[in-house]
């Protein structure tokens, strides 16, 4: 039986040059699990806290040293000893360790990283790879990737609200083609954008942050690109929207607003829920739109209901910043009729195990599961494992550029060449 024989934690830069913790584990037989854990930028305020030094002497107080200490230390220490095989059981003696309700004693950085670098360990003592020790012989589905190829919000310093524009390869054959798909759709959008005068630098997860005028115009390049590239829009890919609408809810006045146009001091609208609902509906009528996360506010329970209502059975309305990866809120999400799937981030609830159990949820009721990354990414590849143990069946991680994006596609592509004739694609 395979113990845990040390845990050691490394301070790292994530891909915005900030601070992020990497945790080594070692086990009494000689093998080692590596982890490093993501950051949001935009981020729902129920998430676990990450743990930072507030140390203005260093990184601009962003430091991790500790959440360095707490791995080597008192997490440690409650550790050492314990099988690898049994991660639900570590995952829970640090959840009660920690004791409280966001982890923000010790750290969901510190904690996550133990976590994932316990499972990476367990699988390499039994040999098998990642995403095999997750889900053994069922992890055979490949996800359908959300490719995020123009960025707004909080992602870039533009002027769009709605923070990702993505393509989706439903029509692809095999992961394989779709991250071709995209990586032509991403080219020939670049070509776009330089031609008509736009810059084609890029944001936080790799998309074209253009200074357009409006959401419509970036759907518009967004269907050029596609049809360019030899593409049919809405048969082969289609459009998926993050609108991270509580970056631009006012909760005072209980409206939507565009906050770009009011922070540069230009004219600018506002929406209560229902006219954003209305938004949404007609952006859907326009555009081959099959997928919308945070339409709405994170506390907006009721504009949920009535958009769920409005679009649910039409399309995908993903709950990221309204659930956070939290058992607690998808379960109320489902009594109440909020949204029909779900956005997982393992660093939005802090452990593995939680972040299973919560797939397992959403697989119980069924909401649809997407495996995601955050804006601050590092080279780990974890989700992609992830997103095939699960039978997840989507991924989003950004866009075609970025070693910190690629990578994941990277390792999409070995795990299919892996399973060879095991492997399938999700059928549109």
């Amino acid at each position: 039986m395979a113990t845990i024989q040390s845990i050691e934690a490394l301070e790292i830069l994530d891909s915005r040059g900030n601070p992020t913790l990497e945790v080594y584990v070692t086990t009494s037989d000689g093998h080692r699990g590596k982890a490093a854990v993501p950051s949001g930028a935009s981020t729902g305020e129920h998430e676990a806290v990450e743990l930072r030094d507030n140390d203005p002497k260093r990184y601009g107080g962003k430091g991790v040293l500790k959440a360095v200490h707490n791995v080597t230390g008192p997490l440690s220490e409650l550790l050492l000893g314990k099988s690898v095989f049994d991660q639900k059981a570590i995952d829970q003696l640090m959840i009660d360790a920690d004791g409280t309700p966001n982890k923000s004693r010790y750290g969901a950085n510190a904690i996550l990283g133990i976590s994932l670098a316990v499972a990476k360990a367990s699988a390499a003592a039994q040999k098998t790879s990642f995403y095999h020790s997750l889900g053994k012989d069922l992890a055979i589905l490949l996800p359908v990737p959300m490719m995020n190829i123009l960025n707004g919000g909080a992602h870039a310093d533009n002027t769009l609200d709605f923070q990702e524009f993505m393509i989706r390869p439903i029509g692809a054959p095999n992961l394989r083609e779709a991250v071709r798909f995209g990586a032509e759709i991403f080219h020939t959008l670049k070509m776009l954008l330089h031609k008509a005068g736009h810059a084609t630098s890029v944001g936080d997860e790799g998309g074209f942050a253009p200074r357009l005028k409006s959401d419509e115009e970036a759907l518009d390049f967004l269907i050029k690109a596609i049809e360019t590239a030899g593409y049919k829009p809405g048969q082969e890919i289609t459009i998926a929207l993050d609108c991270a609408a509580s970056e631009f809810y006012d909760p005072a006045t209980k409206t939507y607003f565009e906050r770009k146009k009011k922070d540069a001091g230009h004219p600018f609208e506002k929406r209560t829920a229902e006219e954003q609902i209305q938004y949404l509906e007609t952006l859907c009528s326009r555009y081959p739109i099959d997928s919308i996360e945070d339409g709405l506010d994170q506390n907006d329970w009721a504009g949920w209901q009535k958009l769920t209502a409005t679009l649910g059975k039409k399309i995908q309305l993903v709950g990221d910043d309204i659930f956070v990866t939290n058992p607690k809120f998808l379960n109320k999400g489902i009594q109440e009729k909020v949204g029909n799937a779900i956005l997982i981030k393992v660093n939005q609830i802090g452990t593995l195990t939680e972040t299973l159990e919560t797939i397992e949820l959403a697989r119980k009721h069924n909401y649809s599961t997407i495996i995601s990354h955050r804006s601050g990414e590092t080279a780990d590849t974890a989700i992609a494992d992830i997103a095939v143990g699960t039978r997840a069946g989507q991924i989003k991680t950004g866009s075609l550029s970025r070693s910190d994006r690629v990578a994941k596609y990277n390792r999409l592509m070995e795990i299919e060449h892996e399973l060879g004739r095991f492997a399938k694609y999700p059928k549109k």
